[in-house]
């Protein structure tokens, strides 16, 4: 009994890692191409600001 209870909490805990894994690889992706676009989206938000 007591191993059957171990191996849910060690699947849980390791679904976690994952979901926290798959959260740090998309921030750095966005964060990597917010800086590669930075000056491009600022330019799109100034025109855009300056239209209206």
């Amino acid at each position: 009994m007591n191993l059957i209870s171990r191996l849910v909490r060690e699947e849980e805990g390791q679904g976690l890692v994952e979901y926290g894994l798959i959260l740090a690889l998309v921030s750095v992706v966005a964060i990597g191409a917010l800086t590669l676009m930075g000056s491009g989206v600022n330019d799109v938000f100034t025109q855009v600001t300056g239209s209206l």
